[in-house]
């Protein structure tokens, strides 16, 4: 779900996809903080059924940029492209994280979708976005996750005798 910020001429939203390079990406995230998302994202796993996963992306091509495709456009290609879709109980979640855009972005298969609302995931995207305003990655990374996970958690709590298989890896993707 996208944070509502006004849309950049195009001029300038492919200047910020060009400054924005995998070292920007690495100095937002370094392993450290990579590390803390996938314990973030584990830990979640132990409360609820769903398959959390999270992919940091520095830019968008140039080409998608001239096209004009959206990071959510990019959020739903890489949902599909990472098959977070093909879990047993429809239950796989994208955090998508664009750092040129400055934006944030939730896919959910169609067994979250029913429990979780728009505004909620919405809501989750707002808080990340905010922190990372202001260079906050790990700690912004972290409060979202934990709000992700209480969400999923009332959603598709686990079932008595425990959780299932992890089907989807919790380590974070930097593209």
């Amino acid at each position: 779900m996208p944070h509502n910020t006004p849309t950049p001429s195009l001029p300038a939203r492919l200047l910020r996809h060009l400054r924005s390079t995998r070292t920007t990406a690495r100095r937002a995230f370094p392993s450290t903080t990579l590390k803390a998302i996938q314990a973030s994202i584990g830990e979640g796993e132990q409360r609820h059924r769903a398959q959390v996963r999270v992919i940091v992306e520095a830019a968008l091509s140039l080409g998608a940029v001239r096209r004009g495709e959206s990071a959510r456009q990019r959020a739903h290609e890489l949902f599909s492209h990472y098959r977070i879709w093909d879990t047993e109980e429809n239950c796989g979640v994208l955090v998508y994280i664009n750092l040129a855009d400055r934006k944030v972005e939730i896919v959910a298969d169609r067994g979250i979708n029913r429990h979780v609302t728009r505004e909620q995931w919405q809501q989750v995207c707002r808080l990340m976005t905010s922190g990372y305003a202001q260079g906050k990655f790990e700690e912004s990374s972290l409060q979202g996750l934990a709000r992700l996970n209480a969400l999923l958690a009332e959603a598709m709590p686990l079932r008595e005798g425990g959780g299932g298989e992890n089907e989807l890896s919790d380590r974070p993707l930097l593209l």
